[in-house]
């Protein structure tokens, strides 16, 4: 594995004015479920880091998925993790939720 690979990343400026062209776009978020509950982006799918083994088929592997977080850390190990599984098309969001709430969603829980 080769940790030294550069990660596609994209902003949460980016990513949401894709989700407002209309633009499809998978979104995963690995935080855990009790996380999700607090605040989560409209249309994201949650598979928690904790279950992402038992769940990877439900992952994309021949389109483009955003990977997100609380912070942008989890998911850059999931992606990671992910691309010795032969999964190649990973975008991280920087950030995480948390900017979404702090740039995006002010209106947003936050913990």
């Amino acid at each position: 594995m080769n940790l030294n690979k550069e990660i596609k990343s994209i902003s949460v400026g980016e990513l949401s004015n894709r989700i407002n062209s209309g633009g499809k776009i998978s979104i995963i978020d690995v935080r855990e479920s009790f996380e999700w509950e607090i605040c989560r982006i409209e249309g994201t799918k949650n598979i928690p880091m904790s279950r992402l083994i038992e769940s990877i088929e439900k992952i994309p592997k021949q389109e483009s998925a955003v990977i997100m977080c609380h912070h942008g850390v989890r998911s850059l190990n999931v992606i990671h993790y992910l691309e010795t599984k032969g999964f190649h098309r990973l975008i991280n969001l920087e950030g995480g939720i948390d900017a979404w709430a702090i740039e995006i969603d002010p209106s947003m829980n936050r913990y």
